[in-house]
């Protein structure tokens, strides 16, 4: 019966160890997730606010260049084609990047819910084997 008693208590106490070293890599692993779509939308919010201030800043030149095109040659208005062109294909570029970090944010999102879906299973599994443990501990001294 003592035996019985003292096997019992080791099962449990592993149990518990292990539920708490679950618990803990979950842990660690979701602030890790967390910091990592942190640092991505900060990414984000400083790639959007610099997309801003080049379009700003290219209207603003655009405009100058235009008025002073009318004014001067031929070439100065290629050139501004030429600069509209560029600032173009790089604005292009910029919307290309958002959208793949705005694929990494999803990517991350996900990632999160499976990793909380998984601890759910976990846990549930743990309770499981804990009751099943208890029902034949309940058996066997009854």
């Amino acid at each position: 019966m003592t035996v019985v008693v003292v096997i019992v208590v080791v099962v449990v106490v592993v149990v518990v160890v292990l539920v708490v070293v679950v618990v803990v890599v979950v842990v660690v692993v979701v602030v890790v997730v967390l910091k990592v779509a942190l640092v991505v939308l900060v990414f984000v919010v400083v790639v959007e606010v610099v997309v801003v201030v080049v379009e700003v800043v290219v209207v603003v030149v655009v405009i100058v260049v235009v008025v002073v095109a009318v004014e001067v040659t031929v070439v100065v208005v290629v050139v501004v084609v030429v600069v509209v062109v560029v600032v173009h294909v790089v604005l292009k570029v910029v919307l290309v990047v958002l959208v793949f970090v705005v694929v990494l944010e999803v990517v991350v999102v996900v990632v999160v819910v499976v990793v909380v879906v998984e601890v759910v299973v976990v846990v549930v599994v743990i309770v499981a084997v804990l009751a099943v443990e208890v029902t034949v501990v309940v058996v066997v001294v009854v």
